[in-house]
């Protein structure tokens, strides 16, 4: 089928199903947010840069011998991913947000499954002791990430058919606590605490932008601090993390539990204003684990200096701020679902990147978790460009509702 896409690379020459009336659209105007496109495309270039100068020296360790000696490895994958998570954008980009509502319980249920999935012995991938990937090949897929979009979906779309009930806490969120609850239970089968984390950052964010009783809010609020600071207690390795992280530098400390975040706070030390320039980090040189995933900011921050920082930090910043702008304007047009689906995405994304940037910076207990769109692996990149796609749909229908456009079949 003929089709043309946002960015005016067309394919044929028919125009987008997009499900508005060809009389209805513009000869000239903007049909998509630009700036907002290219800021995704600089975070994502630049974090290739930065995989590439964290990986090249990984080759020498005996830890990945399956290089085979090859100092571009990661620099290739991630642009491939980058190839494969824009087209996925692209195409993404095409589905009207009403569809995305009315599957989102359906996406919920069929996620449930694949996080179940990986852990069925000889189905899914286990990496460093964690079980979280199912192997497709060409790279792994990571459930949690797709858990992460479908989280904003659901729970915008569960608040907008329980409006009526947001006051009320059996109706209003006892069943939202459920899926969560169920969602948490398989995450920490795997286990994968900062993901679970996340995904209720991202719940309780749309609950609470939806309306949901104030006092009823903050109680439960006051539970899940519990509940967390409960799963870190009767975890050894956690409360373990946690004591060192309260104090990295003790004896036992820094060569231990707190040699990650140690090593990541020299990194920064080193950086100081404006970097040893690109490509000098000594830390990557095997001191700093991860350095092309979890902690590749600290690798920026070494390299690039806190000039580096507070321009990733800035641009991120904007992501979110636009995130929350669309969704303001889309609820201003009386799209609910759309304006909570688009605060979603900027609770998702801001939440991930404070806590990446937290634990590099020493601010938070040590975490796996990667930063969004800049850190190595398929899942995350993919699944970033698909809900930011999505952000931008909910943009392109504001602007044509703006326009005085009209969806094909409506009245």
């Amino acid at each position: 089928m003929a089709f043309q896409l946002p960015f005016n690379f067309k394919f044929g020459a028919a125009a987008p199903d997009d499900g508005v009336a060809k009389s209805a659209r513009p000869s000239r105007m903007m049909e998509y947010d630009q700036p907002l496109v290219w800021v995704v495309i600089l975070l994502m270039l630049f974090g290739m840069v930065m995989v590439y100068s964290a990986s090249i020296s990984l080759p020498d360790s005996p830890k990945f011998a399956y290089l085979g000696g090859k100092n571009n490895y990661f620099l290739l994958r991630q642009a491939l991913f980058i190839a494969i998570s824009m087209v996925a954008g692209l195409f993404t980009f095409r589905i009207k947000v009403a569809t995305w509502q009315r599957f989102a319980p359906l996406m919920f249920v069929g996620t449930l499954i694949l996080l179940a999935l990986v852990l069925v012995p000889g189905i899914g991938t286990s990496v460093n002791g964690a079980r979280r990937w199912l192997s497709l090949k060409v790279f792994n897929l990571q459930p949690s990430e797709i858990m992460k979009v479908v989280a904003v979906l659901y729970a915008a779309d569960f608040t907008v058919r329980k409006q009526q009930y947001m006051h009320k806490l059996t109706k209003g969120f006892m069943p939202m606590a459920a899926a969560m609850g169920l969602v948490g239970g398989l995450l920490m089968l795997e286990p994968d605490l900062g993901a679970f984390g996340v995904v209720v950052c991202i719940s309780m964010g749309i609950l609470f932008l939806g309306g949901f009783n104030m006092i009823w809010f903050g109680g439960i609020g006051a539970v899940l601090v519990m509940v967390f600071s409960t799963i870190i207690a009767l975890s050894p390795f956690r409360r373990a993390r946690m004591f060192a992280y309260m104090d990295p530098w003790k004896e036992g400390n820094a060569l231990d539990k707190a040699y990650q975040l140690t090593h990541s706070l020299i990194a920064f030390g080193r950086g100081e204003l404006f970097g040893v320039g690109l490509g000098g980090s000594v830390e990557k040189l095997h001191y700093l684990p991860e350095a092309h995933t979890d902690f590749i900011m600290a690798v920026i921050g070494e390299e690039l200096g806190l000039a580096g920082v507070i321009a990733v930090i800035g641009l991120f910043y904007w992501l979110v701020k636009r995130a929350f702008d669309i969704g303001r304007q889309a609820i201003a047009l009386e799209q609910h679902f759309a304006g909570l689906a688009a605060k979603g995405i900027g609770i998702w994304l801001g939440v991930q990147v404070f806590i990446n940037m937290g634990v590099n910076l020493g601010l938070l207990p040590t975490k796996g978790l990667t930063l969004p769109l800049m850190s190595y692996g398929g899942s995350g990149i993919l699944f970033n460009c698909v809900g930011l796609a999505i952000l931008l749909r909910i943009d392109f229908e504001n602007r044509v509702r703006m326009r005085g456009g009209r969806q094909k079949g409506s009245k």
